[in-house]
């Protein structure tokens, strides 16, 4: 399985893989990017629903993120709440399950000083494995790098938005993608580049991936779309948009987004399970 990312549309993917859990549908291997990793997680750990449940209780919630973490620690997702005491206390990671959960779980991070992405499993769902989900959805611009293993690391989706090459690549024969635009849908150009360019100054090689992300997000479009016509992926799109504000206030829209996911996955069962060999 691939899950993209997609800030707040990461929901869409968590209600499609809620109604797998409920199938009995899983997995050898998952690989997610940004929100595709910190809510994908609860994939391996079967938690229905803990994602949205979650954004729900705090997106109002100023120790959470907002413009006060954001100024007062260089996060807009505050790191000791919400990758602190949320998982661990306020809405508990089911870490047993998840580390007994035979499936690969794999997130997407970019090294911001050499360009390149960072593919690291994540099997223990400890600490250090969260900081990992952390790294691969931290914003450039609007979190501090998360410095791991000698790396400076931010959001997985800079460098490689939708993995399904790297999947391949591991040598599997049934891949399932899901993302989290609409058929159809072309990127643009970043319009906000001059910004980060001063911002991000430090770190040419990710201003580089910056400027030119469109482009290679539409060429996974269009190669993702001729693999898909080959039979040789799955894919499962948005049968509307679930575009979000990277800020969202109003717990409805984090569940309408939510139940387009379950809606869209129960239509593609049949069709999944022919895919699968089920």
């Amino acid at each position: 399985m691939v899950f993209e990312g997609g800030g707040f549309r990461g929901h869409y993917t968590e209600g499609v893989f809620d109604v797998w859990l409920e199938e009995g549908i899983g997995a050898t291997h998952t690989v997610g990017v940004s929100a595709g990793a910190t809510f994908g997680c609860n994939f391996k750990s079967c938690q229905l629903g803990r994602a949205v449940r979650y954004n729900k209780r705090f997106c109002n919630d100023p120790r959470y993120a907002g413009m006060r973490s954001l100024l007062t620690t260089g996060n807009l997702f505050n790191r000791e709440f919400a990758f602190g005491r949320l998982p661990w206390e306020l809405d508990v990671f089911d870490v047993g399950t998840y580390a007994a959960n035979p499936m690969r779980f794999t997130v997407v991070a970019t090294d911001i000083q050499t360009g390149e992405p960072v593919y690291h499993d994540v099997n223990r769902g400890d600490v250090e494995d969260v900081e990992w989900m952390r790294a691969s959805s931290a914003i450039p611009a609007l979190s501090r790098p998360v410095e791991l293993e000698g790396r400076l690391l931010l959001d997985g989706g800079t460098a490689d938005s939708i993995p399904f090459r790297w999947m391949l690549d591991q040598g599997y024969d049934r891949c399932v993608v899901v993302c989290t635009q609409p058929e159809g849908y072309r990127k643009e150009p970043n319009g906000l580049m001059p910004a980060l360019r001063v911002l991000l100054h430090r770190y040419p090689k990710l201003v580089e991936l910056l400027a030119n992300r469109h482009e290679r997000y539409n060429v996974q479009l269009d190669e993702l779309a001729r693999l898909e016509r080959e039979g040789k992926v799955f894919v499962i799109r948005p049968s509307e948009s679930v575009k979000t504000p990277l800020s969202v206030k109003d717990p409805a829209i984090l569940d309408r987004v939510y139940q387009v996911g379950r809606r869209d996955g129960k239509a593609t069962l049949d069709a999944l399970r022919s895919y699968l060999g089920m």
